[in-house]
């Protein structure tokens, strides 16, 4: 008699605790999604060059693959998508994109950046990334994209 009292008081314990749910007919009280830092930049100029790199190291960055992708909408738009690993944790991602040339190629420089004072464990960060390319305002043609030296693909505007 004595297990079934206080499993019943133990079930009352844990019922008693346990969150309310909002039933169908009960309004949302906070909306879900809301920006989590609205101060924070936005994601495409989170790899551009910062004014504080002059006083950090340059180092390379291992590129597993780099895709240039055309969306199809209007006005058009076109992103970078680059994949690979940095040095290690400690290293930044800096993607500068450069206006296009007289020849019509628009040439991207990947690198990283790094605090020389740093301590930081030997081994590789993964990274995978989305630049928007600034095709607004380009005139009609043909373009060709180079990254490190490498090109990467074309597209028209």
């Amino acid at each position: 008699m004595k297990r079934v009292l206080f499993s019943l008081f133990l079930a009352a314990a844990l019922a008693a605790c346990a969150p309310s749910v909002a039933g169908p007919d009960e309004p949302i009280s906070a909306t879900p999604g809301g920006p989590v830092n609205p101060t924070a930049p936005p994601d495409d100029d989170l790899y551009a060059p910062q004014p504080g790199d002059a006083q950090l190291l340059r180092g390379n960055v291992y590129l597993d693959s780099a895709q240039l992708l055309v969306l199809e909408s209007y006005p058009p738009q076109v992103r970078l998508a680059l994949a690979g690993n940095l040095p290690d944790p400690c290293h930044q991602l800096r993607v500068q994109v450069a206006e296009p040339d007289a020849e019509n190629r628009i040439l991207v420089d990947v690198y990283s950046v790094a605090d020389p004072s740093a301590v930081c464990i030997q081994m590789l960060q993964p990274f995978t990334v989305s630049v928007p390319l600034p095709v607004s305002g380009l005139a009609a043609g043909h373009y060709t994209v180079w990254v490190n030296g490498e090109k990467i693909g074309e597209f028209d505007v």
